[in-house]
C-alpha cells in the first residue's frame, strides 16, 4: 500500500457525498465496477486509498480495453498491407479521475480514458526494406506427411513478415513461442538424443534450419545455433539448426545498419526463407551450400540414430 502524490494535495479537503458504485464503461459498455469501501481505508478525516488494489483494477482494466498494434506487412504478391493503431488504457488520467471520485464523488459514470498506440513497422519502413534481397535459403519436404507438413507451414507464417530492427536479436522460439496443439500444431516425428520420438510440432526445425542458412548467407551474426544429435535428410550435414521449446533455440542478431525483413513459405513440398532490407545496406555476404532439391527421406520411427531399422 503506497501514497500517491494527488493524495498530498486533498489531505485538508473532506471527502464529499458520493454514489455508492462507480461504472466505468467502454463505448456505452461495462467494464468494471468501483465501490469506494473496497479500495479506501476509512481513517479520521481523510480516507487512505490503497493503491496496490488500484493497480490491479488498472491492470484489470488495461487487459480488457487494449487492442494492439498491427505492423504492416507485405501479401503473397509482395504488396503491402498497412499497419493498424492499438489502443490501451491512459494509466495516469484514469487513476487521477478514480481520485477525484473517491474525494468529489460527483458522477457515477466514467468512461475510460485511452491512448492510442503506433506499430513498430509501418508502411513506410516496410516499403524501404523490401527493396533488397539479402539472403535466401530453399529448403525441401514430403508434402504427403500432412502432419509434418502442417507443421511447417504454421511455423513459416509465424516468422514471415518479421523485421529484425539493428542490433536486436531474433529468438526463434520467442518467435514462434510454444508449439501447442491449441495453435494447430500435430504430432509429428522429432529427433531427441538420436532417437526418433513423435511429439507436437515435429518438423519445426526445417523451418529454423533454412532460416539459418539464409542468414548465415546474409552475413547476418549467429548467437545461439544448435545441430540435431544425428544428420537430418533436408539440409547439408552440419548446416540444420535444432529447436525445442524447454531446450535449444536458435538466436541471429542483426549486425547491419538497416532493418531486416523475414520473408518465409512454405508449399507443395518447399520451403523458401527470404532475408530483405534496404539499398542502403552494406551486405558482407558468406558462402552456404545449397539443399539438395531431391526430395528428402522421411525420418521414420522405426530408424535409430544412423539412419537404419534396429
Amino acid at each position: 500500500m503506497g501514497w500517491d502524490w494527488l493524495l498530498a494535495l486533498l489531505l485538508l479537503m473532506q471527502p464529499a457525498e458520493r454514489p455508492e458504485m462507480l461504472t466505468i464503461e467502454q463505448q456505452g459498455q461495462m467494464i468494471a465496477e468501483f465501490r469506494n469501501q473496497e479500495y479506501v481505508h476509512p481513517l479520521p478525516g481523510v480516507p487512505l486509498v490503497d493503491d496496490d488494489k488500484l493497480d490491479k483494477l488498472m491492470d484489470s482494466v488495461d487487459k480488457k480495453t487494449e487492442r494492439k498494434p498491427v505492423n504492416a506487412a507485405l501479401d503473397g504478391a509482395g504488396r503491402i498491407i498497412p499497419e493498424k493503431t492499438g489502443i490501451r488504457l491512459n494509466r495516469l488520467t484514469f487513476k487521477r479521475q478514480l481520485y477525484e471520485y473517491i474525494y468529489e464523488g460527483d458522477t457515477y459514470t466514467l468512461e475510460v480514458p485511452l491512448i492510442t498506440t503506433f506499430p513498430k513497422v509501418d508502411s513506410e519502413i516496410l516499403s524501404t526494406i523490401k527493396a533488397r534481397r539479402i539472403g535466401l535459403y530453399v529448403t525441401y519436404y514430403n508434402s504427403r506427411n500432412k502432419n509434418r507438413s502442417s507443421n511447417i507451414g504454421l511455423a513459416a507464417k509465424a516468422i514471415n513478415n518479421y523485421v529484425v530492427f539493428p542490433g536486436e536479436n531474433f529468438s526463434f522460439n520467442q518467435v514462434v513461442g510454444k508449439r501447442t496443439k491449441d495453435k494447430g500444431y500435430l504430432r509429428a516425428p522429432v529427433i531427441v538424443r538420436g532417437e526418433v520420438y513423435e511429439d507436437v510440432g515435429g518438423g519445426i526445425c526445417q523451418i529454423s534450419s533454412t532460416l539459418f542458412n539464409a542468414v548465415d548467407r546474409a552475413g547476418l551474426r549467429i548467437v545461439e545455433r544448435y545441430s540435431h544429435s544425428r544428420n537430418v535428410p533436408y539440409v547439408p550435414p552440419g548446416r540444420d539448426a535444432t529447436v525445442s521449446w524447454y531446450g535449444p533455440d536458435f538466436v541471429f542478431q542483426n549486425n547491419y545498419s538497416q532493418p531486416i525483413l523475414v520473408r518465409a513459405y512454405a508449399s507443395n513440398g518447399q520451403v523458401s526463407v527470404v532475408l530483405c532490407s534496404s539499398e542502403l545496406i552494406d551486405v558482407k555476404k558468406r558462402e552456404v551450400p545449397s539443399a539438395s532439391k531431391k526430395l528428402p527421406e522421411e525420418i521414420r520411427l522405426d530408424m535409430n540414430v544412423n539412419g537404419m531399422k534396429p
